[in-house]
């Protein structure tokens, strides 16, 4: 989802993975699994391949807060010169399901689906209303993600991996709700209140792990590339998103990390024409849609050996820069 009229971001993300294997497989000898940092940060999938026949569930939670505006590096104040309606923060909660399995020591197939809830405030200055405020609010199920993780080369302490996901358009493009100016009647909301692209999606990438005594490293690149334009003759614009991450082995249970995160967007091409011909407010406005933004975030990696290594982890991250075709 577009970032583009927001200034501040703070991101949390808390999961809960729990693995199953095989009763012929010996996963803890092949895959070391039951160490802390095997795995990425939670902000980071398909970080690593599982052995043949195993199993992965996991729950992810994310709670992202946005506000203020910004036009490329620079803040600006409202009411939003040139427009009626100013976005002032947004809040955006997903809950992700997950399920992993390996038909393969070198394969393994993944399945997602989010379910989102998101809410917008936003400031009404016009000649009849001054400063008056409203919030609209969308949510539901997400677009649903399958894919696979091959491993492209492997030794003792490295991997290289090949990512590959396709993102079905199984959310909603036609969310609604009332503003003060639909007196009651719910109407047509703006791209970032959506709960789906609309579009078939495929994003392929490259993820690199390296393992030491008591740390390890990894970097991921993905690009997502939409597929046409969806039912309401726009497409969103494609992204690539990068990772770098670092993590310390505290002890057979914990491991903390640090992560930086970029993310590259473009503007929304095409427009839907279930909006107004003239944007009201910003973020109608499919010129404005695109930019650049890198997070830095910490994150903690437990794995519980009391409960079957069950495997919890968090992370927290802000933003240090951005640039935004706001």
């Amino acid at each position: 989802m577009n970032k583009v009229c927001t200034d501040k971001n703070q991101r949390v993300n808390l999961a809960l993975l729990i693995t199953i294997a095989s009763l012929t497989t010996n996963v803890l000898a092949e895959h070391v699994h039951v160490r802390p940092d095997s795995h990425a940060p939670i902000g980071v999938m398909g970080d690593h391949v599982m052995a043949k026949d195993e199993i992965m569930f996991s729950y992810r939670y994310m709670d992202m807060k946005m506000k203020g505006n910004r036009d490329n590096t620079n803040r600006v104040s409202t009411p939003l010169p040139g427009y009626m309606v100013s976005p002032l923060k947004m809040k955006m909660r997903m809950h992700m399901l997950g399920g992993m399995y390996a038909p393969t020591d070198k394969l393994t197939l993944t399945l997602m689906v989010p379910f989102l809830d998101i809410s917008m405030r936003h400031r009404v200055d016009t000649m009849m209303m001054s400063d008056v405020r409203f919030t609209t609010k969308s949510n539901g199920i997400g677009d649903v993600s399958v894919g696979g993780i091959y491993q492209l080369l492997k030794s003792a302490d490295s991997n290289l991996l090949l990512n590959m996901a396709l993102s079905v358009p199984t959310g909603s493009i036609n969310e609604k709700d009332s503003t003060p100016a639909s007196m009651g009647t719910n109407v047509h909301l703006p791209y970032p209140m959506q709960t789906s692209s609309g579009t078939y999606d495929i994003t392929p990438g490259l993820t690199y792990t390296q393992t030491y005594d008591e740390w390890s490293w990894g970097v991921q690149g993905l690009y997502t590339h939409r597929l046409g334009d969806n039912k309401n003759n726009y497409t969103l614009g494609d992204k690539k998103n990068a990772s770098l991450w670092a993590a310390k082995l505290l002890d057979h249970g914990f491991s903390v990390s640090a992560r930086v995160n970029a993310l590259d967007w473009n503007n929304i091409g095409g427009d839907d024409k279930k909006l107004s011909a003239m944007p009201t407010v910003p973020t109608k406005d499919t010129s404005l849609r695109g930019g650049t933004r890198v997070d830095t975030l910490l994150g903690v990696n437990y794995v519980a050996s009391q409960l079957n290594h069950m495997r919890f982890a968090f992370e927290v991250g802000v933003p240090v820069y951005q640039h935004l075709n706001g």
